[in-house]
């Protein structure tokens, strides 16, 4: 985490002490519990609940003489509780403190990640709105191919931020276990109550089998997950980059007054925000290789994956909520040439509506090999003369002979290729 790309919101989750006072939290609610089943005294519970608290300079200065961050957290805590402070901690182990606290903290991360992608996809949709039926080219291979509508270019993003969403909730539920088994995972001497008592007040399902350890699979499902989201983000300011590139100039990022585009060239206004997000998804999506291999540990228990969540969960979700945000406003303040858009559907001279004739040729009993023949012998003087392509068509008497030069006209209708935009937009937006 750097402070350039780091919200105080998603900072604060991966602070010593929202950690501290989470494995507080953890282990005050296991008293409780053993408690409850009259393992220890009710009374040493509320002194415990009463007086906990931590000193976090005090804990660092512990644990650079005793090498363990959860020994040196209960000292810290036993100073504050006094001898009640022998109760806590009774039949766990430090992985029940440290991967119940990863989760909470995964879920909170998660929680500040789908209300950004919320605002991200209220965003998508108030523009695809606002260009329902803004004509532009549709590309393939980056080539001219037929026309669509800015607006249908947005709702593909977001369906695919959409799905996101639901990628991410069901990454959040997968990750949202806790473990209170002690150590090799056997309860032998904790009870499963106090596991399940825990884990409900701390808003996690118990897992099922811990091993000591949380399985690592669902943490790899959580950071692939963010990769995604990543990958999904990066094509959004990819094709903004492209958009915005001088012989295209068709959408462009707002470029605020007083802002600078480049060191050398004062005319420049470079995609900068697009750019940054693209590398933003490199980074988290590099994140992804060593959550799969925190899966594999040794027997029921090493500490190998560790020192690597240390680094990948607060800087994947940093990341990704600093890159989110952006990416909100670069949408929501796009700016888009509508005209710009028409300029460059024509600037083929008809050539986008080749499909339409092809298809109207074979409609009138011309075999597709001949139709295709046809019409490519006069597609290529526009490609390679300059020519006007419905031009072109109605000079060619095999053309005009099979359809008619009404038939031929017709094709180049824009409204034909924009019919279906309503039911697009319903099937992702709903009625």
């Amino acid at each position: 985490m750097i402070p350039r790309y780091t919200r105080p919101e998603m900072a604060r989750i991966w602070e010593p002490e929202n950690r501290f006072r989470i494995w507080l939290e953890i282990e005050t609610l296991a008293c409780e519990q053993m408690a409850n089943l009259g393992i220890i005294p009710k009374e040493a519970v509320k002194v415990i609940r009463e007086k906990g608290n931590f000193d976090i300079e005090r804990i660092d200065a512990i644990e650079a003489e005793v090498k363990h961050d959860v020994i040196a957290f209960l000292t810290s805590v036993a100073e504050f509780v006094g001898p009640e402070a022998r109760f806590i901690h009774q039949g766990m182990t430090s992985s029940d403190v440290l991967d119940t606290c990863l989760s909470v903290q995964l879920v909170q991360a998660a929680d500040e990640l789908l209300a950004d992608l919320d605002m991200v996809l209220d965003s998508i949709r108030d523009r695809a709105m606002e260009h329902k039926y803004t004509v532009c080219m549709g590309r393939s291979h980056g080539i001219h191919a037929e026309p669509i509508t800015f607006g249908l270019k947005l709702a593909s993003w977001y369906a695919e931020m959409d799905r996101n969403r639901t990628r991410l909730r069901t990454a959040r539920e997968t990750v949202a276990t806790g473990a209170i088994s002690g150590a090799v995972g056997t309860f032998a001497n904790i009870d499963p109550s106090v596991e399940e008592y825990v884990c409900a007040r701390m808003g996690l399902k118990p897992e099922p089998i811990s091993t000591q350890v949380i399985p690592r699979d669902r943490h790899a499902e959580f950071f692939c997950t963010l990769a995604i989201i990543a990958s999904s983000m990066e094509r959004i300011a990819v094709e903004i980059r492209h958009l915005q590139r001088t012989e295209v100039l068709e959408a462009e990022e707002y470029f605020s007054k007083g802002q600078k585009g480049s060191s050398a060239m004062p005319h420049k206004r470079n995609p900068i925000l697009s750019e940054n997000l693209t590398g933003q998804a490199r980074y988290i999506r590099s994140l992804c290789l060593p959550a799969l291999e925190n899966i594999a540990l040794w027997h029921e228990r090493d500490i190998s994956h560790s020192s690597v969540e240390r680094y990948i969960g607060p800087d994947a979700t940093v990341a990704l909520d600093f890159s989110l945000r952006r990416l909100n406003g670069l949408i929501r303040n796009l700016v888009v040439y509508p005209d710009n858009m028409l300029t460059n559907l024509n600037r083929m001279r008809g050539l986008v509506f080749s499909q339409k004739i092809l298809l109207d040729l074979t409609q009138a009993g011309i075999s597709r090999e001949n139709a295709y023949r046809m019409v490519q012998r006069n597609a290529m003087k526009v490609w390679e003369q300059g020519a006007d392509f419905m031009t072109e068509l109605l000079a060619d008497e095999e053309v005009v002979a099979a359809l008619g030069e009404e038939k031929i006209r017709q094709a180049f209708d824009l409204d034909y290729h924009l019919k279906h935009v309503d039911t697009i937009f319903r099937r992702v937006f709903g009625e």
